[in-house]
């Protein structure tokens, strides 16, 4: 049985939904640990569409922008946990490491990356990442942008190694990239 698994795709691919699918093919207690800070009524109604999406007797949420190995870790004993999504998640570290006047660097984003990996193999239970793929564009135009896709591209490529199977989500449809 696959426990680690990384779902990722372009921003509208199926790939939130294709993760749900996987997870609930598994018995529960299922945890749903989103990153997600809602910043605005845009962002606010994608929320409630995720959430609706969820039977809230088959899940349980965790709302965790931030310390995504203590969200983790406050799980409990649950069967499956699916993580949406590390693209925001590292978002959310660079930008609070800039609000707090902090400079964020690749190498600090590795290190929560590598910490949340530790994490995941105490831990018993299926674990589902979800995070975009976002170096197949452009290169970005100001620093801070590559900034950001070079950590979510590293981030990727770290859960990707640890990860029993991989799966790139293209217009709705799975391709196995390994597994």
């Amino acid at each position: 049985m696959d426990r680690l698994l990384l779902v990722t795709g372009g921003s509208r691919s199926g790939k939130s939904r294709y993760a749900q699918q996987i997870a609930e093919s598994y018995p529960a207690p299922r945890v749903f640990i989103a990153t997600c800070q809602v910043c605005d009524r845009e962002m606010e109604d994608r929320v409630r569409r995720h959430r609706n999406a969820r039977n809230p007797a088959n899940w349980r949420t965790i709302e965790e922008p931030l310390d995504l190995a203590g969200a983790l870790r406050s799980a409990g004993e649950s069967s499956v946990m699916l993580i949406d999504c590390l693209t925001i998640w590292i978002n959310n570290l660079l930008y609070e490491a800039l609000k707090s006047g902090d400079i964020p660097t690749a190498e600090k984003a590795a290190a929560a990356c590598r910490h949340v990996l530790d994490v995941c193999r105490s831990i018993n239970g299926i674990i589902i990442f979800v995070s975009g793929e976002v170096g197949m564009g452009i290169v970005p135009d100001n620093p801070l942008a590559r900034l950001y896709r070079d950590c979510v591209g590293d981030c990727n490529q770290m859960i990707a190694a640890a990860a029993d199977t991989v799966t790139l989500v293209n217009c709705g449809l799975p391709l196995t990239l390994k597994g």
